[in-house]
């Protein structure tokens, strides 16, 4: 049997409010998220917060007030990178699992994916696809090496 026009919006609308409470969730929850990393000698720990701001630094001995300053500074430096791209790769995780929501909307908009599949070809034949593709691969690489520090 299929569906109304009006039964295929209710049933959209009622899928989009459903995944909006959904990310309103995890973006509470990914503000409050932090992430923490200590240094390979278990001098110093550092947590870091979703902004990327520095939470906490601690100490763990007090090895540090003999180390070059430069040595000093390698290990703080990375304790936070390492931090920051633990809590960057939990954020990229978590909203992965929105990845692909406004192609199932359009989907469900549209009936199916029977559009979707019947323009496919249309899409590849266009000059510079392969590029724009490959370009969005490179986009969203270099997002996650922003984390990565």
């Amino acid at each position: 049997m299929e569906l109304s026009f009006a039964e295929q919006i209710e049933q959209t609308m009622a899928a989009l409010e459903k995944q909006q409470a959904k990310m309103a969730a995890v973006a509470k929850e990914l503000e409050a998220a932090t992430a923490s990393a200590t240094s390979k000698d278990r001098l110093v720990t550092a947590v870091v917060g979703a902004q990327g701001q520095v939470v906490s630094l601690t100490f763990h001995t007090t090895g540090y007030r003999s180390m070059a300053p430069a040595e000093l500074a390698k290990a703080v430096t990375d304790v936070l990178n390492t931090a920051r791209a633990d809590l960057g790769d939990r954020v990229a995780a978590t909203m992965g699992e929105f990845q692909g929501l406004g192609e199932t909307l359009a989907a469900s908009m549209t009936g199916g994916t029977e559009l979707e599949s019947l323009f496919a070809p249309l899409r590849q034949m266009r000059p510079g696809f392969a590029d724009e593709e490959a370009a969005a691969e490179r986009r969203r690489r270099d997002r996650q090496e922003e984390f990565r520090g």
